[in-house]
């Protein structure tokens, strides 16, 4: 068989089969690989993060191969893996970070150690601004606006109804307005 002509919902079903990384899980990962980088890289905005989630991305696709029932796209279902790891990842990065920082502070309030701030002058950037939403947010209006997937395939990703999805992408655009006036019309 050639695992080239198949669709990715057919190599989905065969990789199950096939019980190991043959090639219909190749051909899957070939398919897939640009795509989920892609998705990761938006998400966690650098490339060092960037790979490491699309790594366990692609192991959690692997593992998981069987739970892929077919009720979407195998692409939607890809791209929910993929959102809901790099969200773990960036929660569990944040959450590190945030005890760092207050390690950082506290070791400096009790030694006097005053830090320069930041140039108030800079410019912010998108990315920057999107940064300023809570994580879920954030995902979703890169997923619809970059990434172009539609409410119906962002309610699969998300595990929300289309109704649900639309809300809260404008919500996040209301939010963003509300935050930066000048920068968005």
């Amino acid at each position: 068989m050639d695992v080239s002509e198949l669709t990715d919902e057919q190599l989905a079903a065969e990789t199950v089969r096939e019980g190991s990384d043959g090639p219909a899980f190749v051909e899957l990962l070939s398919r897939f690989r640009e795509r989920i980088w892609r998705v990761c890289f938006r998400l966690m905005q650098n490339e060092t993060d960037t790979n490491d989630a699309a790594q366990e991305v692609f192991v959690r696709l692997f593992v998981n191969r069987a739970k892929f029932e077919g009720r979407s796209k195998y692409s939607t279902w890809a791209h929910a893996i993929a959102v809901r790891t790099c969200l773990s990842l960036r929660r569990s990065k944040a959450r590190r970070r945030k005890h760092e920082t207050d390690a950082t502070r506290e070791f400096q309030h009790r030694h006097g150690d005053a830090t320069p701030s930041g140039d108030p002058g800079l410019s912010m950037d998108l990315m920057k601004m999107l940064e300023s939403l809570n994580e879920d947010d954030r995902a979703m209006l890169i997923m619809k606006y970059a990434e172009g997937h539609s409410y119906e395939e962002l309610s699969g990703i998300f595990e929300l109804s289309v109704s649900g999805c639309k809300m809260r992408v404008s919500r996040a655009r209301e939010k963003l307005r509300e935050l930066y006036p000048n920068q968005l019309g």
